[in-house]
Parts: structure tokens; C-alpha cells; sequence
């Protein structure tokens, strides 16, 4: 028996051939599906009708009407950024710091009905033919002004981290639906066989605080559900096959592949099921060549490597997720999401106590390899195809959440996102917020009309892509329905 020891063995094998086995037979599965295409099994898989033949899920599907769009880059800052600090420039909240006013607050810290103003702590900077104000947080950022259509009427129904995580990833407040990310794989599939379709990247410090549910794909099939890869050299751990498999191993799989093909024989298998863990073995057997190849930046110049900021210990880690999200798109991958900031506290952009040591970290972080993204894209001619949206649940209000200091409590009422690429019309601004960017006042534009504006550039109708759950046809945009951002298409 195994005496605990890496080296020990169990019935004759070695500990990663009794777990490799034990896990279905990995290879093998893999293996049937390979040589199915060529023939070997004599019957096809079938769906559960026992008729109609089973087709892979995530093949690619055309849109169903023209699409600007091919793949999505979700750069979503976990905390809620301050919109009146980066991107929504308010010079009165400059004269009334320290001030205290008559406004109406509902954040962390309950529903309030006056606060001590918080005047912008950077200057805002005029960038680009567009003259977009922008904060000295973003430098790099404002480079790219006219690249950029900011939102800065945005709103949503929950100040509370966990609902408005899942409310922004999925368009709703309850955890159980499937996430944007898996509402464009199920519309449009993925165009690379060996890749998931749909990527996800966490900060360093940890996952945002929903976990997994924010890349969930809910009701529907799990093969629409996100897939966490590292922007390292190891993207996914554990996806290698063991080094040390025996020939006595291989033998075995062979036996079983002749035992799986006489059940197909005598009917006995059932094929829906098999045909389901086939595609998604067949996945994972390809991830072993092409997950670690994509993670490769070997191929990449020093000077692509410095545009990202990977040369620097600043950016060097959010720099690698956005070189990754580029080559990741190159490739076929649909959608990639990529979070700033994770944990608690600090550790992201929830800046309850000290605003200017929060917002100056996290920004630090990530404006020079955002606009190194963007640059890079349209260099090389996959920015037209690449919708990138930024963001975070929500915003932060225009007061102080304590008596003391300059940290600032959740706003849902009003806050600012962007998007670039993707047939977006650059340089653009929609919608206001307040004098003071308490709330969003004009051409007001909750969570779901930019749901509904992903999937329009995408070529998917966000009003008809539905999924029939609970005995009704569910959709990412609510019954109800919403329509695109059209002023900025």
C-alpha cells in the first residue's frame, strides 16, 4: 500500500496513474472522440432523442445579424472605482471640499441625507481631438481618448458588492444565471477548438468576493461556464498528463476504448452523456498543448513586453493578463474577463478610508498596460473586432463615508464605464451625472443596456437570445428587454 511518500505506490501503480485512472480515464475519452471522426467507433453519439447527432456546444455559430464584433475583453475593476476621481470630471465638488451638504447617499454605510464633500484629489487633463477630460490617474489612458466612448450615466439597483457583482456579470442580483461571458459562448460559440470559449483571469490577491458565481454559467450547460486561466507559465494547474505513464497504462486504455466501442456496438452506452463528457475531455486533452503555448510570451518582442508594462514591477502583473487577453483573442477565444484588484479591503478599488493611496495603487496597476492593450490591438488590426469594456459594479459617492479621512462609500445611483473597439464610436461621451456625481440624471443607462449593447456589436439580438429555463425563455436582458447604447455604435 502507499506509505504517504511522493514516491510511493498503490496496487502497483504510482500515485498520479491511480488518480489519472480513477478520473474516468482523461486520455481515453479524449482518444474516443479523435477517433470517432476517423471512424473507429461504429456508431455516432447522439443527444438524448437517440436520433439527432450530437453536436459540440461550443462550435461556432453565425451571428444572426452583421456583427462588428468577434471577442469581448472585459477589464472589470473589482471594488467600484470612483467615476468622479478617473473619468467624470466635476469642478464644483473642487470648491465645496470639506463642506457639508444636502444629499441623498445609499451605500455601505445605509441611506443618508447629507455628508462632508470629498473634492477630486488629481487634476483632470484635456486629451485627444475629442478634448476629453481625464484624470492624472490614467497618463497612458488619456492617450487614447478618442479611441474611447465613455457612459457616464450608468446606474444600477444594488450598492452592496456581492449583488452588484453578479447584477454587472449577469444582469441580475441573485446568484443561479448564467453570466454575459456564457450568454455570448451559447449565442456565438468559439472559433478555437483547443481553447475555452470563455477565459477568466483574478488579481494575484484573490477572487472578487462572489467567487466562481460571477462566472457561472447558472442554468445553462456547464460547458458555457468561465474557465480561470494564470497568465504565467503554468496557466492551468494540474492539466498536464504524468510524465512517468507506463506502457502496462497504455495498454490499458486500449482496452478500454475496445470496451467502450462494443457498447456503442450493443447499444449499451448511453450515448448523450458520453458524447457530452467526450466534448468536454476532448477540451481539456487539447488545453495540454494550447493553454501553455498561448501563455508564451517568448514569441513577443521586448518592446511589445514594455508597451503592457511587463518590464516594470508596477504593471509586470496586470500587464501579462492583457497580453494574454490579446493573444487569447487572436486565437479565437470569445470572451476574456480579466479582474483589477481581489480580496478585501485595499487588496482592491474599495476605497473606504484613504482614497488617494487606494485609487494611486490600483491605477498604477493598470493604466499603462490598458492603453498598451488598446495600442497594441489597433497596431495589429484586431482592434475594429475586439470590444473592451471597463469598469466596476458601481461608483463612489461625492461625500466622505466617515466623520474623518477621505474614503468614499458605494454609489449605484450614478457612476461612469467605457468601452472601446468593436465597431464603438470612439471619442464619444453619453450621459451625465449631477453637478456633484451623485447620481446619473441624463440619458440614464442601467447595467442591462450595456449588457445589450455587447451583444448587439456582438451580432446577437438582445432582445431574442433567449434559453428556456423554469418554463420560461430566459434571457440576459430580463424579460422586459433593453436596447443598445445606440450613441455610441
Amino acid at each position: 500500500m502507499n506509505d504517504g511518500k511522493a514516491g510511493g505506490s498503490f496496487c502497483g501503480r504510482t500515485r498520479r496513474e491511480m488518480l489519472w485512472e480513477a478520473g474516468g480515464g482523461f486520455a481515453s475519452v479524449a482518444l474516443t472522440a479523435l477517433l470517432g471522426k476517423e471512424g473507429f467507433l461504429a456508431r455516432q453519439a447522439v443527444a438524448a432523442d437517440g436520433v439527432t447527432p450530437f453536436v459540440n456546444p461550443m462550435a461556432a455559430n453565425p451571428a444572426s445579424r452583421p456583427a462588428k464584433a468577434k471577442s469581448v475583453i472585459f477589464l472589470f475593476m473589482y471594488g467600484g472605482p470612483s467615476h468622479i476621481d478617473t473619468f467624470d470630471y466635476k469642478p464644483k465638488l473642487y470648491g465645496l471640499d470639506g463642506k457639508t451638504i444636502q444629499v441623498k447617499t445609499f451605500g455601505r454605510g445605509g441611506k443618508r441625507n447629507e455628508g462632508r464633500v470629498v473634492g477630486p484629489k488629481w487634476a483632470f487633463r484635456q486629451y485627444g481631438e475629442s478634448g476629453k477630460r481625464i484624470s492624472d490617474l490614467f497618463p497612458n489612458l488619456g492617450r487614447c481618448a478618442d479611441d474611447i466612448a465613455f457612459i457616464h450615466s450608468m446606474y444600477a439597483e444594488s450598492p452592496i458588492h456581492g449583488s452588484a457583482m453578479l447584477m454587472m456579470n449577469s444582469g441580475r442580483i441573485l446568484s443561479g444565471h448564467p453570466c454575459l461571458g456564457s450568454w455570448v459562448t451559447y449565442g456565438l460559440g468559439s472559433e478555437n477548438e483547443n481553447l475555452p470559449g470563455f477565459v477568466v483571469m483574478l488579481d494575484h490577491t484573490g477572487g472578487p468576493i462572489s467567487g466562481p458565481k460571477n462566472w457561472s454559467s447558472g442554468y445553462m450547460p456547464a460547458a458555457y461556464q468561465g474557465t480561470v486561466l494564470r497568465a504565467s507559465d503554468v496557466p492551468i494547474h494540474d492539466l498536464a498528463l504524468p510524465k512517468d505513464t507506463s506502457e502496462v497504462t497504455r495498454r490499458r486504455l486500449l482496452d478500454r476504448l475496445r470496451e467502450k466501442n462494443e457498447d456503442h456496438r450493443a447499444g449499451r452506452a448511453d450515448n448523450s452523456e458520453l458524447a457530452a463528457r467526450i466534448a468536454s475531455y476532448e477540451l481539456a486533452f487539447k488545453m495540454q498543448r494550447s493553454a501553455p503555448e498561448a501563455a508564451d510570451f517568448r514569441s513577443e518582442t521586448p518592446e511589445t513586453r514594455s508597451l503592457y508594462g511587463i518590464d516594470r514591477p508596477q504593471t509586470a502583473e496586470f500587464g501579462r493578463k492583457c497580453l494574454l487577453a490579446r493573444r487569447l483573442v487572436e486565437r479565437g477565444v470569445r470572451f476574456v474577463q480579466i479582474y483589477s484588484g481581489g480580496s478585501h479591503g485595499d487588496a482592491n478599488w474599495d476605497a473606504h478610508n484613504d482614497l488617494v493611496e487606494n485609487h494611486t495603487k490600483h491605477a498604477g496597476a493598470t493604466d499603462k498596460p490598458i492603453a498598451g492593450l488598446i495600442q497594441d490591438l489597433k497596431r495589429r488590426g484586431l482592434l475594429d473586432e475586439t470590444l473592451i469594456v471597463w469598469g466596476g459594479e458601481f461608483g463612489r459617492q461625492p461625500v466622505a463615508e466617515y466623520e474623518k479621512g477621505t474614503g468614499r462609500d458605494h454609489n449605484s445611483f450614478g457612476f461612469t464605464m467605457w468601452l472601446a473597439g468593436g465597431g464603438i464610436k470612439g471619442g464619444t461621451s453619453v450621459g451625465t451625472t449631477d453637478e456633484i456625481g451623485g447620481a446619473a440624471v441624463e440619458d440614464r443607462c442601467h447595467v442591462k443596456n450595456l449588457h445589450a449593447t455587447v451583444l448587439h456589436q456582438l451580432g446577437l439580438d438582445p432582445n431574442a437570445l433567449s434559453y428556456f429555463y423554469g418554463g420560461l425563455h430566459q434571457k440576459l436582458v430580463g424579460v422586459e428587454g433593453a436596447e443598445p447604447i445606440h450613441k455610441i455604435v
